[in-house]
Order: structure tokens, then sequence, then C-alpha cells
């Protein structure tokens, strides 16, 4: 019972952070990375290349067991940003913030099912997750609330700023209070997370993150767009594709991973912010 409400309140969350980030967001601004084709193309191989290959690496080359393979195998397999928060928008160009969003989302329904086939049979995994199981999970818990924010922003422009980002605040204290619920009602499980396990999410998450940050390019706020675009995964096809193994043990993971993921993120966006304040004081002096 605590495990569905939790996952439920993960979902409801999700669905109004993206709902958010539709609020204050412009229909041409999808097409922002169309029109960058050199950004683009960095940005699918550090998502769906780089970041899929270290998970599968750490997989292969760290002792770990067998829930925490399967989990790895979710997270390399579950590639897309459309959790990357409103906040970014102050540390570069909000349009590549939300053409990433959507472009990643929606590779993510072949590129998810096409990575998981190749993997399968290295970690023993089910298979039997569709295209169509993805494209329903991406429609149901992105492309749904996402245009919905977006009509809304569209014909309340005024309620839409004052309300967009008390929407994301109280959304992600959901998803967060979720994630450690669920850690909570399954402290046991979490024995399987050993301390090799835990250096491997962590390892995950850096890496990430490094990938995300030089793939990025010379702009310092695209390069701290992607990195935690990288860090991130698409929560909507991770938990569709856990629920395919026994048990909540991998579902426990990826909650483990929300957790990781943010030990990691905090303290880069931190360094980032004393980057962008650092030269935009250097621009003042030379102006």
């Amino acid at each position: 019972m605590v495990t569905t409400v939790s996952l439920i309140a993960i979902k409801i969350s999700v669905a109004l952070l993206i709902m958010a980030i539709g609020l204050g967001a412009r229909l041409t601004d999808a097409s922002f990375l169309l029109r960058r084709p050199g950004l683009l193309l960095r940005s699918v191989l550090a998502m769906y290349v780089l970041v899929p290959l270290t998970s599968f690496a750490l997989a292969k080359l760290l002792p770990l067991t067998g829930s925490m393979r399967a989990a790895l195998l979710v997270l390399a397999v579950s590639a897309g940003a459309p959790l990357l928060p409103r906040k970014l928008q102050a540390y570069g160009n909000g349009a590549f913030s939300f053409s990433l969003v959507v472009i990643s989302s929606l590779l993510a329904i072949v590129l998810a099912p096409a990575w998981l086939a190749l993997f399968a049979r290295h970690f023993g995994a089910p298979t039997l997750i569709s295209v169509r199981d993805v494209a329903s999970a991406i429609a149901i818990t992105f492309l749904a609330p996402l245009l919905a924010g977006m009509v809304a922003g569209r014909f309340f422009p005024a309620l839409a700023d004052r309300y967009a980002s008390r929407i994301s605040a109280i959304a992600g204290l959901v998803l967060a209070l979720g994630a450690v619920v669920l850690l909570g009602a399954h402290w046991r499980m979490l024995a399987e997370i050993d301390l090799i396990g835990l250096v491997a999410l962590l390892l995950l998450v850096t890496i990430a993150t490094l990938i995300g940050h030089v793939c990025g390019g010379p702009s310092e706020g695209n390069r701290t767009t992607l990195a935690i675009a990288c860090a991130t995964r698409h929560l909507g096809v991770a938990v569709i594709i856990a629920t395919a193994f026994p048990g909540p043990r991998v579902v426990v993971i990826l909650a483990c991973y929300l957790l990781t993921s943010a030990i990691i993120s905090l303290p880069y966006l931190r360094w980032r912010r004393r980057v962008a304040e650092a030269a935009a004081a250097s621009h003042r002096q030379l102006a």
C-alpha cells in the first residue's frame, strides 16, 4: 500500500514539474536544437550513448548484486530530461533547456526499448518493454502535462508567471518526500545497496554530469544544462521498465538514485552559479 501511494505521489509530482516547465515555455523554443545541429548531436551523444555506456561499464566491471545491476540497466536505458528544473534558465538559454526536454523525451520512445534489447542479454533482464509501452508512459507523464502547461501559459500568462515557481517547488518537495517514504517503507531492501552499490550510483551521476559538462560546448549555460540533463533520468520510462522486474527492489534503488543525484547535482549547481555570477561581474566591469 505504501509503495503504491509513494509511486502515485512520485508520478503526480513529475507531471506537475513538467506542467510547470510548460507554463513558461513557447512552442518555438522546442525547435531551438533543430536549428543548431552541432549542439543537438553532442547532446544526443552525451545522453543516449556515453551515459548508457558508462552505466553498462559500471555494471560489468563492479561486483554488484543482481538488483543493483538491474537498476543500472534501468538507469542506462531511461535517458531523457523531463525534470530539468526551471531554475536552470538562470544559467543560460532557457530555449535550450526546453528544446532538450522535448527532443530527448521523444527520442526516448525509440531509443529506450532499443537500448533495453541490446543490454538484456548481458543483464538477464526482461525484454518485454515495447515502443508502445514507452510511448504511452511518455504521453501520460510528459506530453499531456507539458501541453497542459503550455496552453495555460498561453491563455493565462499572468497566472502562469505567478504560480509556475510555486508549483515547481511543491512538486519537487512531494517528489523528494515520495522517494524518502519509499525508501523508509523498504529500508531492509537498502541492504542490496552495499558500499560498492552506493559507489556505483555516485560514479554514474558524477561521470554523467562530467560528460554533459564537456559535451555542452563553449557556452557555460549550455554546459550546465546538459550536465544536469545527463545526470537526470526519465522517471516515467524508468518506472515502467523497473516494474517489469519482480518485486520492488529495483524501484527502491531508483528512489535511492534520486537522492544520490541530488547529492551530486546541488553542489554542482552552486558552483555553476558562482561561475555565472563571476562572469556577469566581469562583463559589467568591462562595460
